[in-house]
Formats: structure tokens, C-alpha cells, sequence
């Protein structure tokens, strides 16, 4: 088999999430052996694909080296890619069956870039959340709650300059369950020409800090856009030494997220 690392929500190599995505089997390889390879392969996240007996929908799951998520946004973009990039696949959009439901990625506007459509988590308003502040080493400005804990804080430096304590992070656990994965986001600065700058932190799923996560901008996107009052926003990922680019557009109870993705290494499984 063959597999492709891909720097998906990135315009250039070295940015945005790298994923690995396996070729598409035609029945899903030994569970023990998924999570092995996405051990070794040591990225944030690890696609597997199958196929289906249509040629533009496939089953895609998502192992990151602790564990199955069932919901990873730049690995499905990074799937996308091969199949339509690498691959050849001459279709519009695809279609990817997961436990989130059917997931569609299309073609976008420019060189490598992609639409993917997505179920907004648009989150609640939550009160204080004990030992958050103190895990992040910041006051939260607003704490809200979605998959995911989300902690609005005072500006964009302070979302940049965050060192949080990933141990006490993991100790946390958001109202839908998920524990030790923690959303700060803050609006940008003035010059900046995105909207919001955030971060997302996961060491519940074995992942400190995530670089682009798709799954966080299903619950950032709603929020901003409420507070913001129009339907796109541009978010701006700032983990420490990539950063990615995501562009959000509600579409009722959807999100649209848009992004690019260049690959850096193909290689070939030998086990």
C-alpha cells in the first residue's frame, strides 16, 4: 500500500496539519494494525479510505496515534487531496462516509484548494469551569461549550503567547464528554487579514496542541459568525511554529470550510 502525507489548511509545505492518508482498500484493514501505523506514522492524524461501488464516495475513518476520532476535518481535506490530486479521481466532490455521517469535499476556487461541508456545533454559553483558567494560565473572557470546551480570551497576543499546562488541560471534560481537548480563540488584531486567531489543544486524544482542526472551526464558525453578523468568516489556526488558514461560511445548519493542501512525502508500506 501506498501513503501520502499531506499539509492540509496550507498553501505551502511545512504549514497548516500534516496528515498521512492510506490508499483506499476495498474493506477496512486490522483495527490493531490502523492504530499501529497512525502510532508510527506520529502525526495528528492517520486516514484510512475504502472504497464503495460508486467511484466518488468512499468510507474514511481517522486514528490519531492514541485513539479513533470520530470527527477530523483536515484529514478529510488531506483525503480529498490524494484522492483528487494524487490520484486523478475526475469528479466535482466526493463523498465520505464516517461516523459523522456523510462528509462532502468539492473543488475549490484556485490551485489545490478545497470545500468541504461539514455539521455546524454551534455551542452554548457556559459558566466558569473550575481549574480552566488555571490550566491555561489565562482568564477566559467567555467560557463556551460545544464538543469541545471553548474559552474566549482577552486578544490575539495573548491567544499567541499561550503556554498552558497540558496535564491539568487533559483533566478537564467538556458537557458532551470529550475530555482534555480545549479551544482559545480571541479576535484578530487590527492588521491582521483574518477575523479570529485560535488554538486547540488535545491531549485527551493523544495530540497537545493540534496545528488546523476542522472539527473546532464546526463550533468556532457558528459563534463568529453570530458575533460578527455575516456568514464568512477567516480564521487564522496560530499554532506556534506552522499556523493554518481555515475560511468558514454557515450555511444554515452546515459549515463550509475552505482550505488548501500541498503533499510533501509519498511513500510505500512495507508491513
Amino acid at each position: 500500500m501506498r501513503q501520502w502525507t499531506v499539509d492540509a489548511f496550507a498553501a505551502r509545505p511545512f504549514m497548516g496539519n500534516g496528515a498521512c492518508v492510506v490508499e483506499p482498500q476495498l474493506e477496512w484493514p486490522d483495527e490493531a494494525w490502523m492504530q499501529a501505523l497512525a502510532r508510527e506514522n506520529n502525526l495528528s492524524e492517520t486516514a484510512f479510505l475504502t472504497r464503495t461501488d460508486r467511484p466518488d464516495r468512499f468510507g474514511l475513518r481517522w486514528f490519531t496515534p492514541g485513539r479513533e476520532v470520530d470527527l477530523c476535518g483536515h484529514a478529510t481535506l488531506a483525503s480529498a487531496h490524494v484522492l483528487l490530486g494524487e490520484l486523478g479521481l475526475d469528479v466535482e466532490a466526493v463523498t465520505f462516509d464516517t461516523a459523522s455521517g456523510p462528509l462532502i469535499v468539492k473543488r475549490g476556487q484556485g490551485k489545490d484548494a478545497y470545500e468541504m461541508d461539514f455539521p455546524a456545533d454551534p455551542p452554548r454559553r457556559a459558566g466558569p469551569v473550575a481549574g480552566l483558567a488555571e490550566a491555561l494560565g489565562a482568564e477566559p473572557v467567555e467560557v463556551w461549550a460545544a464538543r469541545y470546551l471553548v474559552a474566549v480570551l482577552k486578544d490575539a497576543e495573548t491567544v499567541r503567547t499561550l503556554t498552558p499546562d497540558i496535564a491539568a488541560l487533559n483533566a478537564l471534560v467538556s458537557p458532551a464528554g470529550e475530555q482534555g481537548e480545549v479551544i482559545v480563540c480571541a479576535p484578530a488584531d487590527p492588521d491582521d487579514p483574518h477575523d479570529v486567531v485560535d488554538r486547540f489543544f488535545a491531549p485527551g486524544c493523544g495530540v497537545p496542541e493540534d496545528p488546523a482542526t476542522g472539527s473546532a472551526h464546526c463550533i468556532l464558525a457558528p459563534l463568529w459568525t453570530d458575533r460578527l453578523g455575516r456568514a464568512r468568516v477567516d480564521f487564522f489556526q496560530a499554532f506556534p511554529t506552522r499556523g493554518g488558514a481555515i475560511t468558514t461560511e454557515m450555511r444554515g445548519d452546515r459549515v463550509i470550510l475552505t482550505g488548501q493542501a500541498v503533499t510533501t512525502v509519498e511513500s510505500r508500506l512495507r508491513v
